[in-house]
């Protein structure tokens, strides 16, 4: 195996060890030792297997490293994300691009689950994962009955 340039999530950290995931292919990577990362941090680096056996892997350099959020606001989906919600049948996803970086999901889901699909999404490490692969550092979760929108910030 070669050295591996990528965007990964920190699925996994200890004081001696650590786990990522990167977040374009997939890839788990146990790192033999922890080079200063903890669990739900972003970062963009250049690992390498260890030789002999290529079990396990080493950090050869960080390029940046920022720490990912998720939370659940107190505020509603906006009117925008309403618009999109009422064009949507339940069930429907819809991706927008975000002025600047980022994006906005909007979910229509069915009033009674719109508590589910919320807990669904803050405890989703696919959430955090599009986050880094998005290059943003936190996630903002609003919802009312029946719309749940998801929203990439920097």
């Amino acid at each position: 195996m070669t050295e591996k340039t990528s965007t990964f999530l920190v699925t996994h950290a200890e004081a001696e060890s650590a786990v990522l995931k990167d977040v374009h292919d997939g890839q788990v990577h146990t790192l033999s030792k922890n080079p200063g990362v903890d669990a739900n941090d972003a970062i963009d680096a250049t690992v390498a297997p260890e030789p002999p056996m290529e079990m396990t892997w080493d950090v050869v350099e960080i390029d940046d490293q920022r720490p990912l959020t998720v939370h659940e606001s107190e505020e509603p989906p906006t009117v925008h994300e309403r618009n999109i919600a009422a064009e949507q049948a339940v069930g429907d996803l819809e991706r927008t691009e975000r002025a600047g970086i980022g994006e906005i999901h909007v979910l229509s889901v069915p009033p009674e689950e719109t508590e589910d699909a919320v807990s669904d999404v803050l405890d989703d490490e696919g959430t955090l994962a599009r986050a880094a692969r998005l290059g943003v550092n936190r996630v903002e979760i609003r919802s009312e009955e029946g719309i749940v929108s998801v929203r990439y910030l920097p």
